[in-house]
């Protein structure tokens, strides 16, 4: 019974079931914001991309449509206070970009190939897991908190950082048109190639993720939402205690808290989401006998692996999210931080393929 009516486990329940579709919804339309700036750096193809375009669109309208209707206060997350870490957004978004390219796809691919019997994710998440709690909560937070967020590469101002706050139009309606404009403008480019809107994967893959990042919004912030007796606002079953929704790289460190402490923590809504999109995605490949084991082929192919964990581990918490939690989650409440860390994850994943494609192509002659 308590599991029923105890805020906390509904919060991580209701994570859970949405990350299950997620996982499932990644697998079959081989969703993969790697793969995404990969086609379009490698092959000109934009189909992924416009996939990925398409969850933000989603989710900027489901998530504002939210804050309209009085459902989350988008004041309440980690993504929108006014302290701006822009150094730390830029340099956390390259070296997570460049750390995707080396393990061959984001924490959320990581947890989608685990689920489909790939071996290599094991290591990936191992290490990333780590990288990600040591840079929270450990040794590597020293560089974390004297570089890359020193003073002078913060900026700080009043109120939230959100682009509507910025404007002086921060009430619901505001933020709502504006959300709405921008959506408009990638709806617009998105559906503007004929080859994607015959794409049923990337189509589905797009809207779901886009409603999932929105379902999430709503769990945590209305569903998981409590004031005290002293007016203090409190979110039940997030990590940060604020609204959250889909991300992969804090919850991973979480999930290397809980079980290194066990009876001291409860499962929170991320770190229900891990499991969910790994069984999401495991469920993907039972049922359409895709499931398949696969480990690296040589010891330089670990490696390379080991070295783009860590380095998603430590660039996703400096820049607070990854490429669903800030470009997706992040990038839905408007977030100037969000759109930074974007540009930086594109940017060094970008670079790091075409380095690799030279050395490829070098090597050959």
């Amino acid at each position: 019974m308590e599991t029923v009516t105890n805020p906390v486990y509904l919060v991580a329940w209701l994570a859970f079931f949405l990350a299950l579709i997620f996982g499932y919804v990644a697998n079959k339309t081989s969703f993969c914001t790697m793969g995404a700036v990969s086609d379009v750096v490698n092959m000109g193809e934009w189909g992924r991309m416009r996939s990925w375009l398409l969850a933000l669109g989603v989710a900027l309208v489901g998530t504002n449509v939210l804050v309209y209707l009085g459902y989350f206060d988008v004041e309440q997350t980690f993504y929108t206070r006014g302290t701006i870490y822009w150094f730390g957004a830029l340099a956390g978004g390259i070296l997570f970009g460049v750390g995707m390219t080396l393990a061959g796809g984001c924490g959320q691919r990581t947890l989608v190939r685990l689920g489909g019997g790939n071996l290599k994710s094991v290591v990936v998440f191992l290490f990333l897991g780590y990288a990600a709690l040591v840079t929270q909560n450990g040794i590597l937070r020293v560089p974390l908190d004297g570089v890359l967020r020193a003073d002078v590469f913060t900026i700080h101002v009043d109120g939230m950082q959100t682009l509507p706050a910025l404007m002086g139009m921060s009430d619901p309606v505001s933020q709502l048109a504006i959300a709405a404009i921008i959506a408009l403008l990638i709806f617009a480019f998105v559906f503007s190639s004929k080859e994607f809107r015959e794409n049923h994967d990337n189509l589905l893959a797009g809207i779901v993720i886009g409603l999932i990042v929105t379902a999430g919004w709503y769990v945590t912030a209305h569903i998981g939402f409590s004031e005290n007796e002293f007016m203090e606002k409190t979110f039940v079953g997030t990590d940060s205690k604020l609204a959250e929704s889909m991300t992969f790289v804090g919850p991973l460190a979480a999930t290397m808290d809980l079980w290194a402490y066990w009876r001291d923590k409860n499962v929170t809504f991320g770190v229900a989401s891990v499991f969910g999109v790994v069984i999401g995605s495991f469920l993907y490949a039972l049922f359409n006998r895709s499931f398949r084991w696969e480990y690296f082929n040589s010891p330089q192919d670990m490696f390379r692996h080991i070295v783009g964990a860590v380095l998603m581990g430590f660039g996703g918490i400096a820049a607070m999210g990854c490429t669903i939690g800030q470009a997706v989650t992040g990038a839905s409440t408007l977030a100037i931080s969000s759109f930074i860390v974007f540009i930086g994850i594109v940017g060094g994943a970008a670079v790091t393929m075409k380095i690799q494609y030279y050395l490829l192509m070098r090597s050959a002659d």
